[in-house]
């Protein structure tokens, strides 16, 4: 396989690589590094590519693997929570600081989560995967990751009620 034909199965979900470490790895360093180990790591395979029905589940599986490994090392302990908002023109100074508050609870609730649920989430309402590429991605039953979603879904939902009800606490 050529550089040109490489790129061109790759690069359309890069992006969603790069955002399934970060929302396990936390930090935007260590999730660029391992985007960038895990197309690498394609690359390596470009000869053997082709025998894969989904370049991109696979690719998924080898970020997800890559993480999880990396979370178990020793290095792991230095990781720190660095967060980037997007911005809106459009929208006033005020929303937009409410809208930011708002995603860096969710942030913060999703970071609480057992992994299987953050995961489950991630990819779901996150990443838009239907349910037959999660079970696929995560070696899990269709009841299983539809339970994790809700479990997850629910603990969000009734944290971010809690937090607005009473406050920041």
């Amino acid at each position: 396989m050529q550089q040109k034909e490489f790129l061109n199965i790759v690069m359309p979900f890069k992006d969603k690589l790069y955002r399934m470490a970060k929302r396990l790895l936390v930090s935007r360093e260590e999730a660029e590094d391992a985007t960038q180990e895990v197309l690498l790591k394609l690359w390596s395979k470009n000869d053997t590519m082709a025998k894969y029905n989904n370049v991109e589940a696979f690719a998924m599986t080898m970020t997800k693997n890559f993480c999880l490994d990396r979370l178990k090392s020793k290095q792991a302990s230095n990781l720190k929570l660095v967060h980037s908002n997007y911005s809106d023109e459009r929208t006033s100074l005020q929303k937009q600081i409410e809208a930011e508050d708002s995603v860096d609870w969710v942030e913060r609730i999703m970071e609480e989560l057992p992994e299987q649920q953050k995961l489950v989430l991630q990819l779901r309402d996150v990443e838009q995967y239907d349910f037959e590429e999660i079970c696929e991605l995560l070696d899990m039953k269709p009841t299983a990751v539809r339970v994790a979603l809700s479990r997850a879904r629910k603990i969000v939902r009734e944290k971010l009620i809690e937090k607005h009800n009473y406050g920041i606490g």
